[in-house]
């Protein structure tokens, strides 16, 4: 199969889907990789890199023209519309349900959608796991940044010093995102609250932590409670394929302290707060009724290097195994690679895309007929 890897051109994109060590594993199967010049460059590889490996360095144009599969890191933006074409595989970061000028533009053209953050193993997201590391990791370190005066926060220090109490942060969610949020900002010594819906992951949270990070069921109540003397809010919740539940509302940001920081991690499936719209890491708050929103749509970015690693040494066996097998084999016979598909032939094969969108799901056996 002949598999292209372009150049991530979203704004402050810096990762790269496919690792020279990549090309050289799906090259041993025989397979084509072409890679668009420069396009490892933010995460420090180079084309002399994947030069090395036998990769064919090519241009944008040349690159989708001839690529049986598109293996990106991010969804597809207006500009890389045309460079696809009809029937045309993409295996990527997606999050369709918030976007659907991208949504109606795969279903027009009948691209193949193949989604990471749906792809099912196990009764896991294992395509969701190491970025989902990243950005909790990541979250209470952008929301202490913030919490700086000179950013207009509340001035608070995150781990507080002898006599003065250290920040609070609060996070809805105790899925990847939200345990490791949990982690960082109990260890620089913040006071530390998780809510969640279901019991088991707050136990395993309470276990481990030995008590240090308070648990307590993700309710309306219990939120207005929990937020009104928070230094940071950190928004956690996952609704793998469908849109992310709004739990902070604007009225909400009232009874908040003024300078609270939101680092709302759901902002790529819409985001769990009312009051959130997707930035960038140029520019990557704003505030609303006194509050800080931080809310970069791709918060792993930041740190391409790490990233990149993470995410192809998970994302690897399965491009192996859709250019082994052949897309629609792969998805007929791959319960894994079946459960990522999203958009195929012009139907939405995703029933959690097609409940948010408000349109038709289709089996993969009603729309191969």
């Amino acid at each position: 199969m002949i598999i292209g890897v372009p150049k991530e051109i979203k704004k402050e994109e810096y990762r790269i889907a496919v690792t020279p060590a990549g090309v050289g594993e799906l090259k041993q199967s025989g397979h084509t990789v072409l890679i668009e010049s420069l396009a490892g460059k933010g995460s420090g590889f180079s084309d002399d890199d994947y030069l090395a490996v036998d990769a064919d360095i090519v241009d944008k144009e040349t690159l989708f023209k001839k690529s049986e599969l598109i293996v990106k890191v991010k969804e597809p933006i207006p500009e890389e519309y045309a460079y696809f074409r009809e029937g045309q595989a993409v295996f990527t970061y997606l999050h369709l349900a918030p976007n659907p000028q991208l949504t109606k533009f795969m279903l027009r053209n009948k691209i193949t959608g193949l989604a990471y953050e749906t792809l099912e193993k196990d009764n896991a997201l294992p395509l969701l796991v190491p970025m989902s590391e990243i950005a909790g990791r990541m979250a209470p370190l952008m929301g202490a940044f913030y919490l700086q005066m000179v950013h207009e926060g509340t001035g608070v220090l995150p781990s507080g010093v002898t006599t003065a109490r250290p920040a609070k942060a609060v996070i809805l969610g105790a899925g990847v995102v939200g345990f490791n949020a949990a982690g960082i900002s109990a260890r620089i010594g913040m006071d530390t609250v998780v809510l969640n819906r279901g019991v088991d992951k707050l136990r395993r949270i309470d276990e481990l932590f030995m008590g240090i990070i308070k648990t307590l069921p993700l309710t309306v109540y219990n939120i207005r409670e929990e937020i009104q003397d928070a230094d940071i809010i950190i928004g956690a919740v996952l609704v793998p394929g469908g849109r992310t539940p709004v739990l902070l509302t604007r009225d909400m940001l009232k009874i908040m302290k003024p300078g609270a920081v939101i680092v709302d991690v759901a902002i790529d499936q819409g985001g769990c707060s009312e009051t959130s719209k997707p930035t960038t890491h140029d520019n990557p708050v704003y505030k609303v009724d006194g509050i800080i929103h931080y809310t970069v749509a791709n918060m792993p970015g930041a740190y391409p290097r790490t990233s990149t690693l993470a995410l192809t040494n998970a994302t690897l066996p399965y491009v192996k195994e859709i250019a082994d097998r052949g897309i629609e084999n792969a998805i007929q016979e791959s319960a894994a690679i079946r459960s990522s598909l999203n958009t195929f032939k012009g139907e939405v094969a995703n029933k959690t895309l097609a409940d948010a969108m408000g349109i038709a799901c289709k089996n993969l056996n009603e729309i191969r007929k």
